[in-house]
């Protein structure tokens, strides 16, 4: 199942001495249509989950829990640019943008 984040961190790959990252850019489109078909929420703000809910016209639920990739697993990053979300953000404040990038994995 496709793992939707808000960050990537190289911890994320847990024990690994040798490992391949493949990291694309996705369009708003691709992700929704990616997530519609179900994923696992690791976007760890309540704030971030309700303004990407709104941006993508999906649940995404707040979810603190540590991601770890396994082997082919999947990522997506929404990447936020912009200042600090204000408390009970629903939506992007101007000038603020949301990135999306593919991030795979394999040993």
């Amino acid at each position: 199942m496709v793992k939707f984040a808000n960050a990537f961190s190289l911890s994320m790959l847990g024990d690994v001495t040798t490992t391949r990252l493949i990291v694309r850019k996705l369009s708003k489109e691709e992700v929704k249509l990616i997530l519609s078909q179900g994923f696992e929420s690791y976007i760890g703000h309540q704030d971030t989950a309700n303004v990407l809910s709104n941006e993508l016209g999906l649940d995404v639920p707040c979810n603190r829990g540590m991601l770890l990739l396994g082997k082919d697993d999947v990522a997506i990053v929404a990447q936020y640019m912009g200042g600090r979300l204000p408390e009970g953000a629903t939506q992007l404040p101007e000038g603020a943008t949301f990135t999306y990038y593919l991030v795979k994995y394999w040993e």
